[in-house]
């Protein structure tokens, strides 16, 4: 397991400094599984200052379809023969089809009957009910035998900057037989790490981080917290692995409650540099992948300029799948650690 840095400098006569020399870093790290890149630069105090969020979500509870006035009257239904009842709830969480589905079978699930709580507030048994509401979703659409339900997946963007276009907080639930690019890139390396080294690249992962503590932040239960060496965003990324899971399936009530629980403090964590977004995803292998194990990726989301909206994702990103992290993953890591 290589993690490999390319450290790189750039010199500028600076005019904030009368001229003077001054040295840049950059560096080009790759990921250890898959080899993605990552560049580590434009270093920055992570600090952003909080837009006024009353005013930002004022009047958009009026017309929200995902709130309890409306969710079961403008929301569509799955049909009878895959899901007899239409839509599943679980107290006042409600799962229905997504109008905009990424795959075949696709669902919204609403993380109860606010319309808004503020990302420090969202707490972690509201988020372990989410999850209890896809698994249902999923265990209901596996016991069916369908096809597609080889992967099972739940995405969250949560606020405008993460990508969400509806304020009341809800989870993307799908399953696949095609995975998504990074999720289909890691789980093809990590075979291949498995077939190679006989051992799974995850726990290895695991036992290297631990041992030497750069980027190691706890442990929940059987979930084990990291930050990541070649984030995928501007302010770093929060990684928990289930030890012994392969599958989202697998995973206990236990389970996602540790999770629910470490998303919270990593929630904590980043709202301190003032950042209220975020987009969080389940990275799962099939049944029977011993190479895999399930993850989450938790990565703040922000705007570089609030007032124009300029977002955090640009070319280097969105066309050459490059991602740039404005400060060194293990200090991010320092600044966490507390939380855990």
């Amino acid at each position: 397991m290589r993690f490999e840095i390319r450290r790189k400098e750039t010199v500028i006569l600076n005019p904030l400094k009368d001229m003077a020399r001054n040295s840049i870093p950059v560096e080009i790290r790759k990921d250890p599984l898959t080899g993605r890149s990552a560049r580590i630069c434009h270093f920055m105090k992570l600090q952003w200052e909080k837009p006024d969020l009353k005013a930002l979500v004022a009047g958009t509870e009026e017309k929200c379809p995902f709130c309890p006035k409306n969710v079961m009257n403008v929301t569509p239904c799955f049909s009878e023969d895959l899901l007899s009842d239409g839509r599943m709830t679980l107290d006042d969480l409600v799962l229905f089809p997504n109008l905009a589905p990424y795959d075949q079978i696709g669902a919204v699930a609403t993380l109860g009957a606010d319309h808004y709580i503020p990302m420090t507030e969202i707490g972690a048994r509201r988020i372990a009910k989410g999850f209890k509401l896809a698994m249902r979703f999923f265990e209901k659409i596996h016991r069916t035998g369908h096809p597609e339900s080889v992967y099972q997946i739940a995405n969250w963007n949560y606020m405008p900057p993460a990508g969400s276009s509806i304020i009341h907080p809800h989870l993307q639930v799908f399953v696949t037989s095609d995975p998504p690019n990074l999720l289909r890139e890691e789980l093809c390396a990590a075979k291949i790490y498995f077939e190679k080294n006989r051992s799974n690249y995850w726990e290895d992962l695991i036992e290297h981080e631990m041992a030497h503590n750069e980027r190691f932040l706890g442990t929940i239960g059987r979930t084990v917290w990291l930050t990541s060496f070649a984030p995928m965003g501007v302010a770093g990324d929060v990684m928990g692995v289930v030890r012994g899971v392969r599958s989202t399936l697998e995973l206990s009530d236990k389970d996602l409650s540790d999770l629910a629980q470490g998303l919270t403090q990593a929630m904590a964590a980043y709202d301190r540099m003032g950042i209220y977004s975020f987009n969080m995803n389940f990275f799962p292998g099939a049944s029977g992948d011993d190479f895999a194990r399930f993850h989450i990726l938790f990565s703040p989301r922000t705007y570089f300029n609030p007032v124009l909206g300029t977002p955090d994702v640009a070319a280097l990103r969105n066309l050459f799948n490059e991602s740039v992290c404005m400060a060194f993953p293990e200090e991010i890591n320092t600044m966490l650690k507390n939380f855990f």
